[in-house]
């Protein structure tokens, strides 16, 4: 067998595997979208969203979850040709053509007939799969290869893979199952320990090659009460500040449980004043991505799959998700309003937009016109990947900070100055920090053969490994 990496190799986004398992068979894991400077491909080129490598041997797509990073490049496979499954979760299902008919509007066109044609031929090829249940692929070479998923904890509907390549004869004996069979797993993103509504990811039984994320490979995030707490000041502060807090949001897991988060803090403070005459009880929250609606609305209808607290705040008869301080922006005069009105009167307020790294979405629109009035707050929390705008307001703040420059930022086209407090909390990842990856290896009952370290910036994979090393030795690569 080997692993041929189609991006996501050194990178935070693009994740794309092929799992070879002969000369006439392979099994691709993600197929996802190049952002930021992971789409510089170095030496005076970029990676292009098409499909640079023979599909003749694909059997099929193993999809862990349905960010861009790991979905987007779906609509060019099957431009090139792909007509094989795709074998996901039953919410990933649920949510993948919510995600790629938003992805294909935004990027590729527009034209509603095309769009349609295309998520019909996507739906076909779909195969919903339990948690927890071996399902077995196919046979190629006098191979049997089998898939189970399981939850990752990432966002609702997100898997690691367990990929089990055996000789049919392996199935005869214990003894004969090790010697013939190879499980190898891959971790897509793996979520961080308590995160709001989801459980969290348990290791496998055993993973005798373990291609594992490092996202957050050199860092540690606060605790769920730190987090929440930090949240609570920020808000706070936005609001001291008499203007609006402007969160950049993936429309996928991260609004949803800031969503979660922050019902509960109204619940909690409800009789208080978040500020001067404003009560917790009168903040207004305001939501405005079209893609974020339609995933609370799945993330809604799936409450089977919340995590125990999740449920007991469902049986108080609260709504987490869906909450009488919440305003929903769907449509774009809608949105053109409130901007102008946040600009007009800078009303205190929460907004949570989509996208999360500013490189797209309506949050760009609310920074170009918010970001240079000091009363504005602007939070962070998830990954900024480099090259990205989010990265650059980040950066641009810290150096303000050092050397109190006046700094501007880059959007659309555009130098827009940055006069906005920016704030972040990295607890609020969907990833898990070091600690959690290497608790997620340390879990797995006899150690892997190999660990291949994917999906994260130099200094992150460095750091994992040497954390992993302590134990693990030379398996790390």
């Amino acid at each position: 067998m080997e692993i041929i990496h189609h991006g996501g190799r050194f990178g935070v986004t693009g994740s794309c595997h092929e799992l070879v398992i002969s000369e006439n068979a392979s099994i691709l894991i993600d197929c996802g979208l190049f952002q930021g400077r992971d789409a510089d491909a170095g030496k005076g080129k970029k990676h292009t969203p098409f499909i640079d490598f023979p599909l003749d041997r694909v059997q099929g797509l193993v999809l862990t979850h349905v960010h861009i990073d790991h979905c987007g490049r779906i609509p060019h496979l099957m431009g090139a040709g792909f007509q094989r499954p795709i074998w996901c979760s039953e919410a990933s299902a649920l949510l993948l053509p919510l995600v790629l008919e938003d992805a294909v509007k935004v990027g590729i066109t527009r034209d509603e007939r095309l769009i349609e044609q295309f998520i019909g031929a996507m739906k076909k090829r779909l195969v919903p799969l339990p948690f927890g249940t071996w399902h077995k692929l196919g046979t190629w070479d006098g191979m049997d290869v089998s898939l189970r998923i399981q939850q990752a904890g990432h966002i609702l509907g997100s898997a690691y893979a367990e990929l089990r390549v055996a000789r049919p004869s392996a199935q005869e004996t214990t003894a004969s199952q090790h010697d013939n069979e190879t499980v190898v797993v891959f971790s897509g993103d793996l979520g961080a320990p308590f995160t709001p509504l989801l459980p969290d990811p348990a290791p496998p039984e055993r993973a005798d090659i373990l291609v594992l994320e490092s996202t957050y490979g050199d860092r540690l995030h606060e605790g769920r009460e730190q987090r929440r707490e930090k949240l609570r000041q920020v808000i706070v502060r936005a609001l001291e500040n008499r203007g609006a807090l402007l969160v950049p949001a993936f429309s996928i897991g991260r609004t949803q449980e800031l969503l979660y988060e922050i019902e509960s803090l109204i619940a909690e403070h409800r009789n208080d004043e978040a500020a001067t005459n404003l009560p917790w009880d009168d903040l207004e929250i305001i939501v405005d991505s079209p893609l974020a609606l339609h995933i609370t609305e799945v993330y809604d209808q799936l409450r089977h799959l919340w995590d125990q607290e999740a449920a007991e705040v469902i049986s108080q008869g609260r709504h987490p998700l869906s909450f009488e301080q919440m305003t929903v922006i769907e449509n774009h005069n809608d949105h053109r309003d409130t901007i102008d009105y946040l600009r007009r009167t800078a009303r205190p307020c929460v907004v949570i937009a989509a996208g999360g790294m500013c490189a797209g979405g309506r949050i760009v629109n609310y920074l170009k016109a918010l970001m240079g009035d000091p009363r504005t707050d602007i939070l962070f929390v998830g990954y900024q990947a480099h090259g990205t705008p989010g990265r650059e307001i980040l950066e641009a703040e810290k150096k303000r900070m050092e050397t109190g420059e006046q700094t501007f930022i880059d959007l659309d086209g555009g130098n827009f100055p940055l006069r906005a407090t920016v704030h972040s909390i990295s607890g609020y990842s969907a990833h898990a920090d070091q600690r959690g990856l290497v608790n997620f290896v340390r879990g797995i009952p006899v150690p892997p053969r190999s660990i291949i370290l994917v999906h994260g910036e130099e200094e992150a994979r460095k750091a994992l490994a040497e954390a992993l090393r302590e134990r693990d030795g030379e398996i790390v690569k």
